[in-house]
Order: C-alpha cells, then sequence, then structure tokens
C-alpha cells in the first residue's frame, strides 16, 4: 500500500489529500501538523476551512483511508510520498523584505524529513514557492541523507477557494515537475500514477523542475493582471461616463481574451496573487531584470490605488468627513463562498475609513469577529505565519462592531459598503435597509452587485465602480 503523508493541513493540503484519499481507497493519506488545535478542528464535526462539499469528502474517508495527527515524524518516516504544504510567507525584515518569500517553515520540514526519514521518499512541493527552492530543498537533503535517495517533485496547486473541491475533482491540468534523470522520470510517474486515478491522462503535465515551479507564480500574476486592467479601465469609465460592465462584456466576448476574471472591484484578495507577484519581482530583480521587475510590480500598483481611490469615493462623497458616522461594511472574506480574509480589500478600506475616524459596522456570513479584529489590528505579511506565531490577542479596534445581519450593520448607518459579493447582499430588502438609514444614504458597491438604478428609485445615493457617476458624486473628487 502506498503511503502519503501531507505535512501541513491548511487550505491545500487538507483538501488535496482529503480528494486524493477519497480518489485512491487503497492508498493511505495522512496530514500532519505541529497545530494541535488545527488538527483536532479536522477531527471534529466543524472543519477549520469552510470550502463547499469538504465535509462530505473527509467524512467519506476519515478513519478509512484519511488521518490526521500531530504526530508529525512518525508518519513522515513512514511514507513513500511527502507533499509538503507550509506557510510560504513574504520576509519583513532582511534580505528581500517585503517581497522574497519566508522559506523559514520549508527548511525546517526538510530537515525533519532529513532526520526521520529511514526509507527512499519523493518529497513534493505543493505550497507557492519561489524558482529554484526545490535546489535548495534537494541541497538540505542530500547532504543530510545517510545514504538515503530523495527525489524532489513540484506539484503547484492551482485552486480557487469556493471551488477548491470541484477544481480538485476536474482539474484544468495536474502540473508535475521533476527532475530530467531516470530516477527523476520515475518519481514522476509515482506521482502521475495517484492523479491517474481520476484525472485524464491528457491533463496531467509533466514538465523540469523550474517550469512548474515559475508556471504557477506565472498563472497567478497572469490571472491578477486582468483584474488590474479591468480595475484600471474602470477608473477610465467613471472619469468619462462609460459602463465598465458593457466594456468588459465586449472584451470579454473576443475568444482570445474570453470571459472570465473581467470583473472591475474594489481589487484582488486571497492569498497568493499578491505575495506571488512580490515573488516574481524579486526573482526578475535578482536574475537582473528590472524592466520585467517593474511591470509586473503595476499590477499590484493598481490594486492598491484601487483600494484607495475606493476610499476616496466614500469620504468625498459624505460632505469630505466620515468622522463619527457609522458606516456599514457588507462583506470582509476576500471572495463569496469562502471565510478567507488573507490580503481581503477590505483591509484596506477598513483601515482607511477607521484613518478618518469612522465607526464601522461589519457584517459577513462566514467571518468571525475575533479574525476581523485581528485582521485589522495585524501588520502586514503578519497573517502568514502559523497561528501560535502571530502576534497574540491583538488589541481590539473599538471603533469596529461585528453584527448578525445586514439589517442591523446597515441601521442609523450614513453609508453602506458591500465588499464582498455574497448572493444573499443581492436579495436583501434595500427600502427597508433605507428606511432605517440616516439621510442622505449612501451605498458603495465595491463588487457591482447591486442594481444602481433601482437603488436610485429608492432613494439611494449611490457608487458603482466603473459606472457612470451618480449626479451627486460628479463634482467630487475621484482621487484626494
Amino acid at each position: 500500500m502506498v503511503k502519503i503523508c501531507c505535512i501541513g493541513a491548511g487550505y491545500v493540503g487538507g483538501p488535496t489529500m482529503a480528494v486524493i484519499a477519497l480518489k485512491c481507497p487503497d492508498i493511505e493519506v495522512v496530514v500532519v501538523d505541529i497545530s494541535k488545535p488545527r488538527i483536532e478542528a479536522w477531527n471534529s464535526d466543524t472543519l477549520p476551512i469552510y470550502e463547499p462539499g469538504l465535509d462530505d469528502v473527509v467524512k467519506q474517508c476519515r478513519g478509512k483511508n484519511l488521518f490526521f495527527s500531530t504526530d508529525v515524524e512518525k508518519h513522515v518516516a513512514e511514507a513513500d510520498i511527502i507533499f509538503v504544504s507550509v506557510n510560504t510567507p513574504t520576509k519583513t525584515r532582511g534580505l528581500g523584505a517585503g517581497k522574497a518569500a519566508d522559506l523559514t517553515y520549508w527548511e525546517s520540514a526538510a530537515r525533519m524529513i532529513a532526520d526521520v526519514s529511514k526509507s527512499d521518499k519523493i518529497v513534493v512541493e505543493k505550497s507557492t514557492v519561489p524558482v529554484k527552492t526545490a535546489e535548495a530543498i534537494e541541497k538540505i537533503l542530500t547532504h543530510n541523507s545517510k545514504g538515503i535517495n530523495y527525489q524532489i517533485l513540484s506539484n503547484p496547486e492551482f485552486l480557487a477557494e469556493g471551488t477548491a473541491i470541484e477544481d480538485l475533482f476536474k482539474p484544468d491540468r495536474v502540473l508535475i515537475g521533476g527532475r530530467e534523470t531516470p530516477e527523476g522520470r520515475k518519481a514522476v510517474q509515482a506521482l502521475k500514477d495517484v492523479y491517474a486515478h481520476w484525472v485524464p491522462e491528457d491533463r496531467i503535465l509533466t514538465t523540469n523542475l523550474w517550469s512548474a515551479e515559475l508556471s504557477k507564480l506565472a498563472a497567478n500574476a497572469f490571472l491578477a493582471q486582468r483584474i488590474s486592467s479591468v480595475n484600471a479601465i474602470s477608473a477610465l469609465c467613471e472619469a468619462t461616463g462609460a459602463n465598465v460592465s458593457e466594456v468588459a462584456y465586449a472584451v470579454g466576448k473576443d475568444t482570445r481574451i474570453g470571459p472570465k476574471f473581467l470583473n472591475a472591484s474594489v481589487g484582488f484578495g486571497g492569498s497568493c496573487f499578491q505575495k506571488d507577484i512580490l515573488n516574481l519581482v524579486y526573482i526578475c530583480e535578482c536574475n537582473g531584470l528590472p524592466e520585467v521587475a517593474n511591470y509586473w510590480k503595476q499590477v499590484i500598483k493598481i490594486n492598491d490605488y484601487q483600494k484607495s481611490r475606493f476610499v476616496n469615493r466614500v469620504v468625498s462623497s459624505m460632505f469630505n468627513t466620515v468622522s463619527g458616522k457609522k458606516i456599514a461594511v457588507l462583506g470582509f472574506a476576500f471572495k463569496k463562498d469562502t471565510g478567507d480574509t488573507r490580503e481581503t480589500p477590505a483591509i484596506d478600506v477598513c483601515k482607511g475609513l477607521l484613518g478618518d475616524k469612522a465607526q464601522i459596522s461589519i457584517y459577513d456570513p462566514q467571518v468571525t469577529e475575533d479574525q476581523i479584529q485581528r485582521d485589522l489590528a495585524m501588520n502586514k505579511f503578519d497573517w502568514d505565519h502559523p497561528m501560535h506565531l502571530q502576534p497574540t490577542s491583538p488589541t481590539a479596534v473599538k471603533q469596529v462592531r461585528c453584527v448578525w445581519d445586514a439589517y442591523e450593520a446597515t441601521k442609523g448607518a450614513h453609508g453602506l459598503c458591500i465588499l464582498t459579493e455574497w448572493d444573499e447582499f443581492k436579495t436583501l430588502d434595500y427600502e427597508k435597509i433605507f428606511d432605517n438609514m440616516q439621510k442622505p444614504a449612501f451605498v458603495f458597491d465595491g463588487r457591482n452587485i447591486v442594481d444602481p438604478e433601482k437603488l436610485r428609485e429608492i432613494g439611494f445615493i449611490v457608487y458603482s465602480i466603473g459606472k457612470p457617476l451618480d449626479v451627486w458624486l460628479k463634482d467630487m473628487p475621484a482621487v484626494a
């Protein structure tokens, strides 16, 4: 029986291993993590992450051929294939601070593998890592090998949160990078055999190690670039009276471009886009390619610009001050159908409003108050370190309240910001909301999910990203 062990029970390791266990009943899969609370959650009825369909998959396999454990060393020693999906945060100090990936957790995982292994292993990079990580890991393992053979493979994940299980069941492609040696090819084949249980052969791509590592960074950079491109156009639409939805629809009808990832919004979030682009920028700089680095930097610059533009719209619309005013924020997760708040645009928008002394009332169907308070108190990049290494119970931000529904959030508010495109926000009773708000009542739709004309009929002053401006907003500067 092939034994697989995955180090790291997070957003990648948990769902990926659960699906492998479901699709390969003849393989024993163990997910290990040093965090006791996290493993306890995976073994309970309340999983530590929210992902549609994940509960069913875990319940079908847990205890049969899928196990969650804190006994890291035992299971690593027993495994034939070891997936490593640990955090690779952005460095906050030292060489490459603010851009380079911090491989501390990766390196300690590699050293631990070398310490406890008594048989040959295939080690698979699953976390998003910078190009050439495999080489560094290989060096650590071979220099500590005690006669054991290690093969390093890169198998980046291309999951989208909210559809991760679907993405795992029917992936666009599975990418496996390995050394171009007989041993390397054999290792690639072993991993290919696992995926071949349910993925058609033509969707399993094999490349060299560097191509696999770089493909992941490049894919995320291209996706983020599309969002920044449409967001840049949204600013121009507002200035000229064009409608970004119409423009994006017309552009997306071109089959060479396609319609996906062309929704203008308050900005992209999530744990990967910004981190991966910063990483790409750093790699380009290290390889003497400043022009390429600057090109990709612009994707992040436009994203930051879009968030600050949104905050400026809110403040300038309300007579240039939100001090002491209640502002309702609907949605805090970085996108719908996930409880994930990593790098969500809502953090920067809320911080911008708090900087102007607003009182904020937040409702999100999946995000806890504790998480929101932590996000607003944390320094940049802190979120990407394991929980027990994050700053402990930061002081709560007093001007922020988290409430149980949208109506409570908007009661007595001057303005309402929609920052996540949860479906339930499309069907709210906006007449009821209008009646309970201060007048003039403002709606700032950061996701273009409400019909501005309908809301104007109710009496709202509406700002939708990239849509023709409300008469009220025409004379307001877009950028402070």
